[in-house]
């Protein structure tokens, strides 16, 4: 008998399949991962800590063209 004929090699087709859709799975799926921070809202939480002042964050945000 061939186990690896007809509707068995269908049925390895739909795991592999499968296991690849498992393990490469897109990493933007939108309800899966929280939302990615933009620049200017690490500069809020820096800000926010204390790790910088209120002239390095206006600065900063000239650099990056946040205004």
């Amino acid at each position: 008998m061939n186990y690896y004929g007809g509707m068995h090699f269908i049925w390895w087709i739909i795991w592999l399949i499968l296991l690849v859709w498992i393990f490469f799975i897109p990493t933007d799926i939108p309800y899966q991962k929280t939302k990615k921070e933009s620049p200017l809202d690490i500069l809020k939480k820096r800000l926010e800590k204390g790790e910088i002042s209120k002239e390095e964050f206006e600065e900063s945000k000239k650099v990056l063209n946040l205004e």
